[in-house]
Order: C-alpha cells, then structure tokens, then sequence
C-alpha cells in the first residue's frame, strides 16, 4: 500500500495551536512552524474509517474501554516490544503530561525531591515545580556530539538530597538518545539501592531506530516494575494528540492505586471515546503506516543531515537514535542563546523549540521537528541558510 507523506495538508484556519497560535505568541504571519511535536500527516486510514463510522453513529455519550481495546495494545506492545501487559496495569488518562503529574504527586509529597536530567521535556520540570516538589537535576553528558549519562552525579545527587523520584524520558526528548539495555539496568540499580520510584515517559517509543531498539523500562528492570510508572500514548505515534488520549501502564498494585486517588481527587471523568476508538484503530492496523512514516521522517533526516554538511557547516546535527526530531547543536554560530532565537524567528522567519526550554544548558540548541512534507523541511532549511548567510555578510 503507497502512503502519500509528501502532500501539504493546510492547517491554517482549523484552531490548530502549530500554525494558528503565531499571531497569539506574537510571531509573524509567515513563520514556518516546526516546533511543537505533531505531524502534518493524516492519521492512518484505520483510524479515520474508525471514526467516520463513529461520527456516522452520531452519540458521543460516556464511554468505556471495549472489549477489543486492551488486546491491540497487549499485542503491539508484545509485538514491537517484547513486554507482555497485564490488564490491571493499564490506567487511562487524557495525557502524558497529566500523568506526570499525577505521579509526582502519587509517589512523592510536598518539599520532596525529584530528579530529572537536563536537557530534557520542559513539562517535566514544570509538574515537579507546580506541585511544591524540589526539583534536582543531573545533567547529561554532552561530549563529541552525543549524550551520555553521568551515572557518579546521577547517584550522588539522590543520595545527597534524599531523591523519592526519577523522571526518565525514553526515548530522551530532546536529544534522541535511546537507552540501552545497560544503561537503564544501571538506573535500575541506583534507584533501588536509594528507594527512588521512576516514572518512565516512553511516548515516543514507536520512533526508535530499528539499530537502536528501544526497552521498556520495567522490561530492562524486572526488579523495579512495582515502584514504576510508563507513560504511553498512541499521540505521537499516529497523529493523534487532540483526541487526548493515554495509556498508562502500573505493575504495582500500590502504586497504581496511589495513581489512581490522585486522579480521583481531581476528579478526572470518563475517556475521550473518540480518543478510545482511533487509539484502538491504530494499534491494531497501523503498523504498515508507521513503518512507511518512520522510513520517510529518516530520509527527512538525511536531507537535513546533508544540508548542515554542506551549505551550513556551523550548525551540527546531534545525530538521534530515535524520535522525530533533529537536536541542533548551534554553537557554531557564536551567538548567545537570545541572539539565536532572534535568528530563527526575526530572520529565518521559523518558529523552532529553543533550546534554552529544555534547560539551561542547552540554550545554544535548536529542536526542529520532521513530521512534516520534504517541501516543509527543506522550505525550512533553506530559510536558515540564507539567514545565516545574510548575517554574516553585515559582520
């Protein structure tokens, strides 16, 4: 079957945050947006005749789980993962995001510390702050070109400041790094030697590189599965964020149950069933559109791997091991991480994630999003040149 990730779908106009939230944020008119991460594909067909039919049934009422909901994502995940789910893990919320935050407050109280690892998700420092948490943080190693994880700090900063949780973000969101099997083995052993929960965000689980196999985190740590939350979600994977949905995974009874009371207490209602529908839809016929989509976000990747090689050097391709995401390391440039976004926005005219969210040792980097047409990625990189071009010329 022939997928058409080449056509320019308009999103202008349909209340979409990536385009029409320009002029809210006061960005021009004409900024090329490659910032926030959702696709300009259309979902897989599975999914829309899923929901035309739905549409077509014209109820929208309160709705539950059907019978073939928890077998699709049993079986993807057995599938492309090797981890066999148990149906009472499966907790359901609205988003990933949510669900950090609900754990944040399950697993730890007030003035209690969490851990994270610069540069990572700005969200997750956000659900840790928001809820009275000290945050702490154990920045990764960035050294020729790739990050690593400073295992010494790592253990020395839960030790030193009585960390009860880890928030790990695997795939790593923004770099592309995919955790080894040894690596997260290691974690495993540092937060069970301290008593540190972890809340595993693997939402972009399906884009590791088939050489970089991803892991489920209690699938790499057997021992640690009752004291871990995974967040997942078929949001990323099939274009499907607005529908709000999220799978929620808890192999300990005592955890989920701590989960679950947070959610009470916020008073979270039924699922989204239009959500429920296509995420069902997805996992149970969408693998031949993710394998097409995922080989043409790699061919994106080369183009703009290409590119940087040779119109723009200065500009260094952090090389991924997964998601859709180009991590640019801008330091050549030799502007200050203000003077770098004045670059994107002013005169590149693109609306890109600066690095400086993500934290602050990342100000001098760039994260582009390729879930988009080659037209938009190479639009893209052609307004970056002629900026960096144009800016060199007045120097």
């Amino acid at each position: 079957m022939g997928f058409d990730f080449d056509r320019v779908i308009e999103r202008r106009g349909t209340n979409c945050e990536k385009y029409d939230g320009a002029a809210e944020r006061g960005y021009p008119a004409d900024i090329l947006p490659l910032w926030v991460a959702d696709m300009d594909f259309a979902a897989p067909d599975c999914v829309l005749d899923a929901l035309k039919k739905a549409v077509e049934h014209g109820i929208f009422g309160y709705s539950m789980l059907g019978e073939g909901y928890f077998p699709a994502l049993q079986d993807w995940f057995a599938t492309h993962f090797h981890w066999n789910l148990e149906r009472e893990w499966l907790v359901n919320t609205p988003g990933v995001v949510l669900a950090l935050a609900m754990a944040v407050r399950a697993a730890t109280r007030p003035g209690e510390a969490v851990l994270v690892q610069p540069p990572v998700y700005f969200p997750f420092y956000q659900v840790i702050r928001d809820n009275e948490r000290k945050l702490v943080e154990s920045p990764l190693i960035y050294e020729n070109g790739r990050y690593t994880m400073d295992f010494d700090d790592f253990e020395g900063k839960i030790r030193d400041n009585q960390v009860k949780l880890f928030l790990h973000c695997s795939p790593h969101n923004p770099t592309g790094r995919v955790w080894t099997l040894e690596e997260q083995r290691k974690i495993g052993e540092i937060c069970r030697k301290y008593g540190v929960k972890v809340v595993s965000d693997e939402i972009h689980c399906d884009f590791a590189f088939p050489e970089y196999p991803h892991i489920p985190f209690p699938a790499a740590c057997p021992e640690m599965a009752e004291d871990t939350i995974v967040c997942t979600a078929p949001s990323k994977t099939f274009n499907l964020a607005g529908l709000q949905v999220s799978n929620i995974l808890i192999p300990g009874q005592e955890l989920r149950e701590q989960f679950c009371q947070e959610l009470q207490r916020v008073h979270i209602g039924a699922p989204n069933r239009l959500g429920l529908i296509a995420c069902q839809a997805a996992y149970a016929g969408g693998g031949e559109w993710l394998a097409a989509c995922k080989a043409y976000m790699r061919e994106n990747l080369a183009f703009v791997r290409t590119f940087l090689a040779e119109r723009l050097p200065e500009v260094r391709l952090v090389e991924p091991e997964g998601t859709y995401f180009a991590w640019l390391d801008c330091a050549g440039l030799g502007l200050s991480g203000q003077e770098l976004d004045k670059l994107m926005i002013e005169e590149a005219g693109l609306w890109l994630d600066a690095g400086g969210i993500f934290g602050a040792c990342a100000e001098r980097f760039q994260r582009v999003v390729l879930a988009c047409p080659r037209k938009t990625v190479e639009e893209a990189m052609t307004r970056l040149g002629k900026a960096v071009r144009a800016r060199k010329g007045k120097a």
